[in-house]
């Protein structure tokens, strides 16, 4: 056993050789570059320490704007949702150890509690309340606790609707409540399994009609078998009215933030792409997701480019495969999307996505730990893209924090869930942020 661990650390040590580019912005766009698969039998590694943010110190936003720690001493806050009164659900939840497959497991593990990936999940929602407007949530409160891993978060009249690892559930709700009474009653199961990607997020209809779901995939590219992978790398669709289901898209490795884009109505995802074909490729992305679109995965990526370790081949499949509308960069861990329709911000930031990226386990140099912005022209993203807010690595490119979950609050300032700085970070241009204060 030992002979094998060093064997295996040695071809850990070896991935880590291999680099890609240093541009900040590399695979970012509609029609990003897509350099040759780099195939590895262990992936790239390049896990930072984690060390926390120091007393005082805080992510940096662009001239003309403020950060403050809307709230801290949070429990791995993942996903925000921001309730028409104001107050704010946090959903903290977290990726668990289990029982490593052999020894490329047992390394995994290892690397992701070390950036803090991995720990007891608190299972609970959070609601703070900022009354005064000061830009800091004086009030915090339990207000779902024992919810099993709970990630979107969606109000529809007076239901909210949970998304968990395996299910969405509902409590009754009303204006101004800081806790919900009994364990929810389930509403419709969602694939769990394996659950290699455990995460679903929620988003209703701008009617009310509908529940959206993401389901993430059960493998890196279907290497536990496709039968395993029923329902899964796919967005759910569920009529509260009927109580039917259906996929309304799928070839989704791993579909994460939902919006709706305010000029044309779409249906936008964050998906989070495939491993272990080199640092550069394959980038995460954004996309408008049509009705029984099917996105490619895992025959084909970026459209119709064919991953030729799937057997047997699916080319029916991959001609059929759309291609996103937008690159985010490879290995970010593109997360959080929230379209910004408030009125704080400068009008150049109207109808623009921000994108929550989580930050890269096996790439070097590491890529992602920011939140990106991404300006939209006529319901269509648009370059350059924007390094909103920064800081999350150190000088040491140490981790501080790992940005997740965004959201628009109702004063128009944009909210960043940190689940390993343990913070819900609030941006606000200067002048607001003042005249809050004041």
């Amino acid at each position: 056993m030992r002979h094998a661990l060093l064997i295996s650390a040695a071809a850990l040590s070896l991935a880590a050789c291999s680099t890609g580019s240093s541009d900040p912005f590399v695979g970012f766009g509609p029609n990003p570059d897509l350099p040759a698969p780099k195939k590895s039998l262990l992936p790239t590694v390049g896990v930072p320490e984690t060390v926390g943010w120091p007393a005082g110190a805080a992510p940096k936003a662009p001239a003309g704007f403020v950060v403050t720690r809307f709230a801290e001493g949070l429990d791995h806050p993942r996903w925000l949702h921001v309730l028409p009164n104001g107050d704010v659900l946090v959903a903290e939840s977290s990726s668990e150890s289990k029982p490593p497959k052999g020894i490329r497991g047992f390394f995994q593990n290892m690397l992701m509690k070390r950036s803090g990936s991995l720990e007891k999940s608190p299972d609970r929602i959070v609601l703070l309340r900022d009354a005064n407007g000061d830009g800091v949530a004086e009030m915090k409160a339990v207000f779902a606790p024992s919810v099993r891993r709970p990630f979107g978060m969606a109000l529809v009249g007076d239901t909210l609707y949970v998304a968990t690892d395996s299910s969405v559930i509902r409590f009754p709700y009303q204006a101004g409540q800081t806790a919900v009474q009994g364990p929810g009653e389930k509403v419709f199961d969602l694939p769990s399994g394996i659950n290699h990607h455990w995460t679903k997020s929620l988003i209703a209809s701008p009617d009310g009609a509908r529940l959206y779901a993401t389901v993430g995939s059960n493998s890196n590219a279907g290497e536990n078998g496709m039968a395993a992978e029923e329902g899964r790398a796919a967005i759910h669709e569920y009529a509260i009215a009927t109580g039917q289901k259906r996929i309304f898209a799928g070839g989704l490795r791993n579909p994460n933030g939902l919006g709706w884009e305010p000029v044309t109505g779409a249906l936008w995802t964050t998906v989070n792409e495939r491993d272990e074909i080199g640092n550069d490729l394959v980038p995460d992305y954004m996309t408008s997701v049509r009705d029984g679109g099917f996105y490619g995965w895992p025959y084909s990526y970026y459209g119709q480019n064919v991953d030729d370790r799937l057997k047997p081949a699916r080319p029916d499949l991959v001609a059929s495969a759309i291609a996103p509308d937008y690159a985010l960069g490879p290995h970010t861990a593109s997360l959080g999307l929230a379209f910004y329709t408030g009125q704080a911000f400068p009008t150049t930031y109207s109808g623009g996505a921000f994108v929550g990226q989580h930050g890269s386990w096996n790439r070097k140099p590491l890529n992602g730990y920011r939140v990106v912005f991404v300006p939209f022209a006529g319901g269509k993203p648009q370059m350059p893209a924007q390094a909103f807010l920064t800081g999350f690595l150190n000088a040491e490119e140490k981790v501080q924090g790992r940005p997740v979950g965004v959201a628009v609050d109702s004063r128009g300032g944009l909210l960043v869930a940190d689940d390993v700085g343990e913070i819900v970070w609030r941006v606000a241009p200067a002048a607001t942020a003042t005249a809050s204060a004041g």
